[in-house]
């Protein structure tokens, strides 16, 4: 089991209260079995709940707060958080984004070897594709996506899931906020 405290932080570019996040401290992320998305179960202020950790290109990791689990928590922006979780034993299968699924459904090929690739590399694949910052280029992963899987292979190619080298992932920017506001 890994704990730490963290602030709550509400993010600088989403104007409501929908979400917020924390950031892991080092120690905790390097307890973690990957560098890349992670599912998580825990608690946060003891209350539970279960999520995915993101890279935040740091070579760490933050965690996306909803507004449901922040109130169950009786957590609010600025307030020490007390986190604790582990890795699941079992990372779930990710959710197919409705670009990719429609084109996997387009090639027999490459959903084959998809359905063949682990639940890991199945995320690192979503992962890719989601980076992208520009519809343009989302649609070109896609497709590439598609002829990569196809020609068999199992693995995206040159992408970091931690976003360290590339710098594509990274934690959401804090808004300045004063503790418990």
């Amino acid at each position: 089991m890994i704990t730490f405290k963290a602030t709550l932080l509400q993010p600088a570019d989403h104007d409501g209260d929908s979400w917020t996040f924390l950031v892991l401290p080092k120690s905790a992320s390097d307890a973690l079995p990957r560098r890349g998305r992670t599912s998580i179960e825990g608690t946060l202020n003891g209350h539970p709940f279960q999520a995915r950790l993101e890279p935040d290109g740091q070579l760490s990791h933050w965690l996306r707060v909803d507004r449901r689990l922040r109130e169950a928590a009786r957590a609010r922006v600025g307030d020490l958080t007390t986190v604790q979780f582990s890795p699941v034993e079992t990372e779930p299968e990710p959710q197919l984004p409705d670009d990719l699924q429609e084109a996997l459904a387009a090639s027999p090929a490459a959903r084959a070897v998809w359905d063949a690739t682990t639940t890991i590399a199945r995320v690192d694949w979503i992962h890719w594709i989601e980076s992208a910052r520009q519809t343009k280029t989302r649609a070109r992963r896609v497709h590439d996506a598609c002829d990569m899987l196809a020609a068999g292979k199992k693995r995206v190619c040159c992408f970091d899931p931690s976003g360290y080298y590339s710098k594509s992932l990274q934690a959401p920017r804090a808004r300045s906020v004063q503790c418990g506001n």
